[in-house]
This record gives C-alpha cells, structure tokens and sequence, in this order.
C-alpha cells in the first residue's frame, strides 16, 4: 500500500482519537500522518492466503496472527503502522484497553509493493528491529514467487534466507509455521514474459572493424 501525507502535526493521543474514528487507515510518525491507499489485486490475494495458511497451522499453539487492521506500536520510532500481516506468541500485550495496538509482535509479514518497497526494506526494517519482541520479519513479493526471511539471532544480528520458486518452503521457527508458497501466491497471476528480440553478439576478425554476427535463421 503506497502512503500519503495526510494531517500536519499531531501528538501520539490525537492520532489514535482520530484513527478510531476515521473510516480509512493512516499510519503515524513523529507526529505526521501518512494516508493508506488501497492495495492491488495480487496484493489482496497474498495477504489472504498468508492468513488463510497460518491460521490453521496456529490454532492449537499460543500464538495469534492478524491481519492488516491490527495496529502495531513501535515506540522507539514514535512509529505507529500497520503490518499485512503480524504474529505474536505467548500473551498479547497492547497500548490501552482498546486492544487495537499492538505492542510486542513476534513475526511482521510485509508484501512489497512498488511504492513502498524501498521502505519496507531500508527504514521501516531499522524500526522493526526496535521492537525486541520481534524474531522474524518476512518480505513477500508479489512479482514473482520470492519470500524473503530475517531472523534474529542470539546475538542482535539479523540472518536471511531466501526462497524463490513455488515448490519452495519457508520455515518460521518461533512459531512453528511454514509457508508453502504455492499457498502463499494461491490465484496469483504475472502477465507473460515479453518477447524478446533475438540476441545479437560482436564478432571480430584480426584487422577487421567490429561486425554484427546474426545468429542461425536470422534474416
């Protein structure tokens, strides 16, 4: 979902009194309001499947999953956001009695989009990692079947792991989930790879000039 500037300054309190009666989503930081814009047909159809596939693999452990309406807190940033999709394991804790912000997620999923790509890898990952209840942040393209899994190791680093391909498996430990991604890119549809011209290369004979050398069948 791509985000837009929406309100001047506000503090923390008059962002949440004004987020629980607004009719859309806006995420917060610093004290700027940034406007949620609606997500794409692959997108929807990811963030659906991530929950369609976790819920079942969840419901006998002590851990919950949300989808992109559960406000997450990260208080070291001053950032308010909302996650596509959010795991926590053991008790859920929140800002206030609302119970709509939470504050110690184990598992963030984000599914890239073009506009906030750059985000979501660079800044919006610097704030997560604040968070010290989180263990993994996953990358989800919608492009091309790719997950991209950070876990955080005993020592405060972050490793990746990639899984490319849809008879790939991507394993979240802290949960004791999987994601088959032929699940996660369900109904997913990419256009077909453009045609692409023949592919020419440069030949050159001793003391000639370069020339094109057409490949067999080439007019």
């Amino acid at each position: 979902m791509a985000l837009q500037r929406r309100k001047p300054y506000l503090t923390p309190q008059e962002y949440l009194a004004q987020e629980r009666q607004a009719e859309t989503k806006s995420e917060y930081w610093r004290g700027e309001v940034y406007a949620m814009t609606g997500a794409s047909r692959q997108h929807n159809l990811v963030v659906f499947n991530l929950a369609a596939t976790l819920g079942p693999q969840l419901k006998r452990r002590p851990c919950e999953a949300y989808a992109s309406d559960m406000r997450v807190k990260v208080a070291r940033a001053n950032l308010y956001t909302y996650p596509d999709v959010t795991v926590v394991c053991g008790k859920a804790e929140f800002e206030d009695r609302e119970l709509d912000t939470l504050l110690n997620p184990t598992v963030i999923i984000e599914v890239l989009s073009p506009s906030t790509e750059a985000y979501d890898r660079s800044e919006k990952f610097g704030f997560y990692r604040g968070l010290e209840s989180l263990s993994d942040y996953l990358l989800i393209a919608q492009s091309q079947p790719v997950i991209e899994h950070y876990t955080r190791q005993p020592d405060g680093a972050w490793r990746l792991a990639t899984y490319q391909g849809l008879e790939a498996v991507a394993i979240i430990a802290s949960s004791g989930c999987e994601l088959r991604l032929a699940d996660v890119y369900d109904k997913v549809e990419w256009p077909a790879a453009e045609a692409r011209p023949p592919r020419l290369r440069m030949a050159k004979e001793a003391g000639e000039e370069y020339a094109i050398a057409r490949r067999p069948g080439m007019a």
